[in-house]
C-alpha cells in the first residue's frame, strides 16, 4: 500500500530554514512535563534500584569493611565491591588507573564509592548503604591549593608552559612592573537532573546502558572495561539530560558502570539516581585556581611582557585536569597581545574530589587572569580599563601571535566593542555614575565593559571529528541520528534545521533522534562548543549524498544535467518539470535507489603539540562583549545588577532564538560563578555547600534589572563553519566577568579609584565588604 503523501510548502520557503529563529525541538515537552528523562523511563520488571556506599575520610587506608548488616537489610538483593569487577577497576577518562569505580584499601576524597547496594526500592537501597561499618587509618589530608603547592606540590598530570619571547628580559626591560595574586573559585554544575543510569542486561555479553552523558562513547568503552567485554557488547542511549555543562563528559561513566556492573551480575535491570547531596559530594567540579601573574608595560599601559603561574586543585586523579590547565593557559591572553610571555600550568593533586570538565574548560579561570592584569595596569596609570583593554587589543597584519603561536587571523574585536561602546553609551554614563559616586555616601554604581576572544574546536585533536545517520523514507519523512548529545542547548533543532535546509522540506519531517552508538559510532564529547560544528557538518554531508542520488535519479527521469536540478521548497525542480519531495523519494525507491547515508565531518587546519607548545588549536574564534552597571551597599556589601549590555558574535546565526537563549543562560551562569557560588569544604574535607540549602546559583531576582542582548550583524564566519555560523556555547559564559570587573569598579570608588580593589572570585557580599573595609584603611593610611 503506497504512502500517503506529506504536506508540501506553498510558499516561497521552508518552515525551519538555517538562519530563522526556531523554538527547542522539545520545548512543548519541556514546559508541559512531557519531556522523557531517564528517570521517566517505564520501569522494567525486576527492576532493582542502587544506591553508593561513600567513604567519611578525605584520605585514609581502610583497614576493615564489615557489610554484613548491608546485606541483611531488607529488600537488599546484591551488594558489589571492587572484588566484584570483573574487568578493570577503572572509570578514569584517562586511562591512568587513578580513579577506581570502587575503592578498596585506600580513600582519597569524602564521598568516594566504597561499594554498590542494590534493592527493591531506592528507599531500602539507601538505608542500607547507611549501614556499613568501615574502619580507617587516618592518613595526612591536602585540602587546599596552598597546601599543596606548600608541601610536595604533588602533580595529577604532567603540566604545561607556552612561551613566547623573552619574558624576562621583557619584564626587567619594562618601564613599569607590577604582581600580583588572584584566587578564583570552583563551581558545581547544578544540572537539574542528577546524575542517573538505568541499565538493562541483554542476551549474552550485551548490556544497553540510558545514562545522562555528555560523551556516550567514553561510557561505552568504561563499560566495556568493567566488564571485561567487548565495546560492540554495550550499547549507550541519550534522548535528552537535563542539563550538563560538562559535568557529565566524565562524570557519568561511575554510574553508568556502577549500574551495568550489578545489571549484568543479577540479570536484573538496574538504576542508580544519586541524591543530590551525594551527587554533589561524588561529581567534580569547575577547578578553582590561585594565579600568580607578573606584567611588565609602558608608560601608555602597553603590555611589554607577562608571566603567569596557574596553580588548580585538580582533586585526588587526573580526570580532565591537564586539558583544563592546558586551555587556562591558551585563554590567558583574551583579547590582548602579549609580546613575550612565559605561562605555566600547575594542576596539583588535592584529596578531595577530582575537578572536572565545566561551560569554557578552564578558558574562563585564564580569562579572569588577562582582566585582572589589565585593570592593574589601568589603576596604576589612573586610567579607565576600557581605555587600556582598547590599546592591548590584538591587531590584524601585526600584534597578532598568541602564546601558543596562532596567528589571530579573524580578530573583530575592536569593532565589536567601538559597537557596544556605542550603543550603551558607555562614556556617558561614566560620567554619570562617577557623579552619582561623589554625592552618594552608601551606595556606590560601578561600570565595566570587558570583551571575549574564545577559540573553538577540542585541543584533542583527534576528538575534531563526527558522525551521522540520515534516512529518508517513501512518504518524504527524515530521520537523523548523530553523535551529538541534546542537554537543552538545542543541538538536536539546529541539526534538524540543517538537515530540513538541505532537503528543502518544512522542518516538521524531519525527526532527530535519540543519540547511540548503535548508529554513530566512536563519538567525541558534545564540549569544547563543538556540538552544531561537527555533527551539523556531519548530517550535512550524508544529507548531500542522498541529495546527489536524487539529483542524479530526476536527472536521468526528465533528461537532463544533474546540476539542473534545484531542490526548491517541497520540490525538485528541472528543465521545466517539477515534483514534490515526497514523490520524488517515492519514485526513487521503486527505482532501487539508496536512500539513507553516512555522514562525516573532520575539522580542517588544526594541529597541535604540546610539548612544543605550538600549533593550531583553534579552527576559528567566537568574540563578544558585555557592559555591567552595578550597584554596591558599602555598609553589606550586597549588591544587584542594574544592567547589562551584550554584544556577541555568532557568525551567521543558524538559529537567532535559541543562540540568544545560549547567551542570556551563559552570562547568568558566568556571573553567579564570579559572585555567588562559593564552594567550601571544611578542615576534614567535607563538602558543606552540598545541596541547595547551601550552595546558591543565581536565581529570578538576581538576573540583571535591564538585559539588552543583541547578535553582531553581518559578520559571517571567515572558517567553512555549517552555514558559516559560529558555536555558542561556551563563549557568552565568560561576559559574566563584565559583572565581576564592575563591582571592582563599585568598590573602588570608596577611595576614589587610587588602587585596584584586586576582588577575588567569587565576590561574594563578604568579599566586596571585605574589600571595601581594606581600601578604605588602604587609603586611610596612604
Amino acid at each position: 500500500m503506497p504512502d500517503a503523501a506529506l504536506p508540501v510548502p506553498t510558499t516561497s520557503a521552508i518552515d525551519g530554514a538555517v538562519h530563522t529563529p526556531r523554538p527547542h525541538e522539545s520545548a512543548h515537552k519541556h514546559v508541559s512535563g512531557e519531556a522523557v528523562y531517564i528517570d521517566d523511563i517505564a520501569e522494567p520488571a525486576g527492576l532493582l534500584h542502587v544506591a553508593l556506599g561513600l567513604s567519611a575520610k578525605a584520605h585514609a587506608r581502610v583497614t576493615a569493611l564489615d557489610l554484613s548488616r548491608v546485606r541483611a537489610a531488607p529488600g537488599v538483593a546484591v551488594v558489589v565491591t571492587a572484588a566484584d569487577v570483573p574487568g578493570v577497576n577503572d572509570v578514569g577518562c584517562m586511562g591512568k588507573g587513578d580513579e577506581p569505580l570502587f575503592a578498596s584499601d585506600l580513600v582519597q576524597h569524602v564521598g568516594q564509592p566504597l561499594f554498590a547496594v542494590a534493592a527493591h526500592t531506592r528507599d531500602q537501597a539507601r538505608r542500607a548503604a547507611a549501614l556499613a561499618d568501615v574502619t580507617y587509618e587516618d592518613l595526612p589530608a591536602i585540602l587546599t591549593i596552598a597546601a599543596a603547592r606548600d608541601g610536595a606540590r604533588t602533580l595529577v598530570t604532567a603540566p604545561m608552559t607556552l612561551t613566547v619571547g623573552d619574558s624576562a628580559a621583557a619584564l626587567a626591560e619594562a618601564p613599569r612592573r607590577l604582581d600580583g595574586r588572584l584566587a578564583v573559585g570552583g563551581q558545581e554544575h547544578f544540572y537539574l537532573e542528577s546524575q542517573i543510569a538505568l541499565a538493562i542486561p541483554g542476551e549474552d555479553e550485551e548490556v544497553l546502558v540510558h545514562v545522562s552523558t555528555q560523551h556516550p562513547t567514553e561510557v561505552q568503552h568504561i563499560v566495556a572495561h568493567i566488564l571485561h567485554i567487548p565495546n560492540g557488547a554495550v550499547t549507550v542511549e541519550v534522548r535528552r539530560m537535563g542539563g550538563g555543562f560538562g559535568g557529565k563528559e566524565t562524570q557519568a561513566n561511575l554510574f553508568a558502570a556502577c549500574a551495568a556492573l550489578i545489571a549484568k551480575k543479577t540479570g536484573r535491570a538496574a538504576k542508580l539516581r544519586p541524591d543530590r547531596d551525594d551527587d554533589f559530594q561524588i561529581t567534580g567540579k569547575r577547578h578553582d585556581f590561585e594565579i600568580d601573574y607578573k606584567v611588565g608595560f609602558t608608560d601608555e599601559g602597553l603590555v611589554t611582557g607577562v608571566e603567569m603561574l596557574f596553580a588548580a586543585r585538580a582533586g585526588y586523579a587526573a580526570d580532565l585536569s591537564g586539558p583544563v590547565t592546558d586551555r587556562a593557559l591558551f585563554h590567558a591572553d583574551n583579547c590582548y597581545h602579549y609580546p613575550a610571555a612565559r605561562l605555566e600550568s600547575l594542576p596539583l593533586k588535592t584529596n578531595t574530589v577530582s575537578n572536572t570538565a565545566f561551560r569554557g574548560f578552564g578558558g574562563p579561570q585564564g580569562m579572569v587572569a588577562a582582566e585582572r592584569v589589565i585593570d592593574e595596569i589601568a589603576f596604576a596609570l589612573g586610567e579607565d580599563p576600557l581605555t587600556i583593554r582598547k590599546r592591548n587589543f590584538y591587531g590584524v597584519e601585526e600584534r597578532n601571535l598568541t602564546p601558543y603561536h596562532q596567528i589571530v587571523a579573524d580578530t573583530i574585536i575592536p569593532e565589536l566593542v567601538a559597537d557596544l561602546e556605542a550603543d550603551c553609551g558607555y562614556w556617558e554614563r561614566r560620567a554619570v555614575l562617577r557623579a552619582h559616586n561623589a554625592r552618594s555616601r552608601i551606595l556606590k554604581k560601578g561600570l565595566a565593559l570587558t570583551p571575549v576572544k574564545f577559540g573553538i574546536s577540542f585541543t584533542a585533536t583527534h576528538y575534531n571529528q563526527a558522525g551521522a545517520l540520515v534516512h529518508v523514507y517513501t512518504d518524504g519523512s527524515v530521520q537523523v541520528n548523530h553523535g551529538g548529545t541534546e542537554m537543552g542547548q538545542g543541538l538536536h533543532t539546529k541539526v534538524a534545521q540543517i538537515v530540513a535546509e538541505e532537503f528543502q522540506i518544512d522542518i516538521a519531517h524531519v525527526r532527530p533522534t535519540a543519540t547511540t552508538t548503535g548508529k554513530v559510532p566512536n563519538t567525541s564529547a558534545t564540549a569544547a562548543s563543538s556540538g552544531t560544528d561537527l555533527n551539523g557538518k556531519a548530517a550535512q554531508n550524508a544529507a548531500r549524498a542522498i541529495k546527489e542520488r536524487l539529483a542524479a535519479f530526476a536527472a536521468e527521469r526528465w533528461g537532463v544535467a544533474a546540476d539542473a536540478v534545484v531542490f526548491a521548497p517541497g520540490r525538485i525542480q528541472a528543465g521545466g518539470q517539477s515534483m514534490s519531495f515526497p514523490d520524488l523519494v517515492r519514485a526513487a525507491y521503486m527505482a532501487r535507489v539508496q536512500l539513507s547515508a553516512t555522514g562525516f565531518y573532520k575539522t580542517p587546519k588544526i594541529h597541535w603539540d604540546r610539548a612544543a607548545g605550538r600549533g593550531t588549536p583553534f579552527f576559528y574564534y567566537a568574540y563578544g562583549a558585555a557592559c555591567s552597571e552595578v550597584t554596591v551597599d558599602t555598609l553589606t556589601g550586597e549588591y544587584v545588577v542594574d544592567r547589562v549590555d551584550i554584544l556577541h558574535d555568532c557568525g551567521r546565526s543558524l538559529n537567532p532564538a535559541i543562540d540568544k537563549g545560549q547567551i542570556e543562560g551563559g552570562f547568568v551562569q558566568g556571573m553567579g560563578w564570579l559572585t555567588m557560588e562559593e564552594l567550601w569544604w571544611d578542615g576534614q574535607g567535607r563538602l558543606r555547600t552540598h545541596a541547595p540549602s547551601t550552595y546558591k546559583i543565581p536565581a529570578c531576582g538576581d538576573r540583571p534589572r535591564i538585559f539588552n542582548v543583541r547578535l553582531l550583524d553581518n559578520a559571517p564566519n571567515r572558517e567553512d563553519s555549517v552555514f558559516r555560523s559560529k558555536a555558542v556555547g561556551e563563549p557568552p559564559f565568560m561576559l559574566g566577568m563584565s559583572v565581576l570587573h564592575a563591582l571592582s569598579d563599585a568598590v573602588a570608588s570608596v577611595a576614589d579609584h587610587r588602587f585596584c580593589p584586586q576582588l577575588d572570585a567569587p565576590a561574594t557580599p563578604e568579599r566586596v565588604l571585605a574589600t571595601i573595609g581594606r581600601l578604605r584603611a588602604r587609603a586611610a593610611g596612604a
